[in-house]
C-alpha cells in the first residue's frame, strides 16, 4: 500500500524537478544548441559524460565524450563564415522523472519544426547540484 506524500516531499520534487529543467535549458538546449554556449556546457556537464550510441560492430557501444562534443562546437564556430542561426534548435522537454538523487529528461529536438532527435538524458545530483551524466538518443533524419 502506497502511503500519500507530505507537502514537503511534494515540495522538493517539484524544486528538483525544475532544477533539472533549468539545468537542461541552460547547458544542453542553449549550451550544445542555441548560443553553443560551451562553458553552461562543461558546467552542466559531469567531466565523465558521455552520449552512448550502438556502435558497428554487433553488440558494441560507441562513447562520443564532452571533451570531444565541446571541441567539436569550438572547432563549428572557429569556422570561416559560420552563422550561430544555424545552430538554433527546438528542444521540448517531453517529461522529467527525478526520484531521490537521480533524474532522467526524455525530450524532442527539432530543426524547422522537424524532429531530428529525440534524447533520453540521464542526470545525477552531486555536492555541487545536478550534472548531465549520459545520453542516449534516436535520429529521426
Amino acid at each position: 500500500m502506497n502511503a500519500a506524500l507530505s507537502d514537503s516531499t511534494i515540495d522538493t520534487v517539484f524544486s528538483d524537478e525544475g532544477a533539472v529543467r533549468d539545468l537542461v535549458n541552460r547547458s544542453y538546449c542553449n549550451g550544445a544548441y542555441n548560443a553553443l554556449d560551451t562553458v553552461a556546457m562543461a558546467k552542466g556537464f559531469h567531466p565523465d559524460f558521455a552520449i552512448v550510441s550502438a556502435g558497428v560492430g554487433v553488440g558494441t557501444l560507441e562513447r562520443y565524450t564532452i571533451e570531444e562534443w565541446i571541441a567539436a562546437i569550438d572547432k563549428r564556430k572557429a569556422a570561416p563564415g559560420f552563422d550561430i542561426a544555424t545552430a538554433k534548435r527546438q528542444c521540448y522537454l517531453n517529461s522529467v522523472d527525478v526520484t531521490g538523487n537521480v533524474a532522467n529528461v526524455k525530450m524532442e529536438v527539432r530543426k524547422d519544426g522537424v524532429r531530428i532527435y529525440t534524447d533520453y538524458l540521464f542526470l545525477l545530483r552531486f555536492a555541487d547540484g545536478w550534472k548531465i551524466v549520459s545520453k542516449i538518443y534516436q535520429d529521426h533524419q
